[in-house]
Parts: C-alpha cells; structure tokens; sequence
C-alpha cells in the first residue's frame, strides 16, 4: 500500500469528518448505556486532527497515524480516547512506509493486541473489539474494502444484543442488552471512511 501526499490528506479528512458528522448518533448511543458524552469526546478529538493538517499529511504513513494517535490520547476523554489512540498509534509503529497486505495484517494484530492490554478486555464483552477482531479477519483472509466496510458495519449491529462486560456499560448489566456499543459504533465508521478513500489499496 502506497499512499501520495493528496491520499494521505484525503484519507485524515475522511476520518475525522466521518466522525464530526455523527457527533449527535455517538452521544445518543452513550446517552443510553454510558456517560453521554462519547460523540462529544471524539468530535473533539478529530477536530483535533483536522486542525493538524495539511502538515499532518506531509508525514510518512506509519508517522502520520503516529501522530493521529497521540492526539487523540490526548484530546479524547473517557476509554475511548486511550483505545482509539493507542490503537492508530501502535499500527503505525508496526508499519513500513509502504506495508505489503501481510505487513498490514500483522500491524493490524499488534495493534489489536496494545488495545486488549490497555483495556483489559476481548472480543465478546461489547467494547471496540467486537469490531476491530472480526473486521482483521476479514483483511486477513484477503477482503476487499468492500467486505471490509460491511464487515464492519454488521459487527457493530452484532453489539446490540451483547451483554456488557467491561466499561462502564458493564454497570448497567443486563440493561445494557439491547443497544449498540457506541465505540464500535465509531470505530465501525472509522474503517468505513478509511475503505471508501482507499478502496483498501489493500490490494496490497
């Protein structure tokens, strides 16, 4: 995957104004089984990013994600700052300036993997996982951005039924049945903007 300056520009715009644009669904979510104040957080967290370029996208890939991570550790509050951060961080610290699909696959994994630890947490128990484990399934065994996006999509509509059991959801227990994770959710239209702009130039 080899991305130019105007993608790499491109693909930050989509990212953050995906989630600026659905600010109010993330905060009607987390109204229902958190503090309320999910989509806040991440609006102004990729405001943030948005506010980085286009300096941002004269980095190299693996330093521009860098740096799209720190500043969400630390403009996001609540878990999902930490999470999401770590998760962009780490991806581009595992990743060469142009990544192979199995050099994206294994960075996807290290990455994954940095957010279970700083979690505490797996796939199963409604947090951001439930999207990012199966979505790495899918890449892994050779999806195109279109499976990707819809992969992403239902694993997110798969936390609905899901009981929590870690976050603040968790609280809540079996009341938290019934409505979706709002950081799946997010994280489910962060993967859709970025297969849309790159059309996964996964064909890596």
């Amino acid at each position: 995957m080899s991305l130019d300056r105007a993608s790499r520009e491109e693909l930050v715009r989509a990212l953050a104004e995906t989630v600026i644009q659905h600010a109010d669904e993330l905060t009607d979510l987390d109204q229902a089984i958190g503090d309320g104040d999910h989509g806040l957080n991440m609006k102004r967290g990729f405001e943030a990013v948005l506010a980085t370029l286009p300096g941002l996208a004269d980095k190299s890939l693996p330093e521009m994600l860098k740096s799209i991570g720190m500043t969400l550790v630390m403009k996001v509050g609540g878990a999902s700052g930490p999470l999401v951060g770590t998760f962009f961080m780490e991806l581009g610290k595992a990743l060469p300036e142009q990544p192979t699909r199995a050099e994206f696959v294994a960075a996807a994994d290290l990455a994954i993997n940095a957010v279970k630890a700083r979690g505490r947490s797996e796939a199963g128990q409604k947090t951001l996982l439930d999207v990012l484990v199966p979505v790495q399934a899918v890449l892994a065994a050779g999806g195109d951005a279109r499976a990707i996006a819809m992969e992403a999509a239902q694993a997110a509509d798969r936390t609905t039924p899901m009981l929590a059991i870690r976050g603040r959801a968790s609280f809540l227990g079996e009341r938290s049945i019934g409505h979706m994770d709002p950081g799946s959710r997010s994280v489910s239209l962060l993967i859709g903007a970025a297969a849309k702009v790159l059309e996964f130039e996964v064909r890596l």
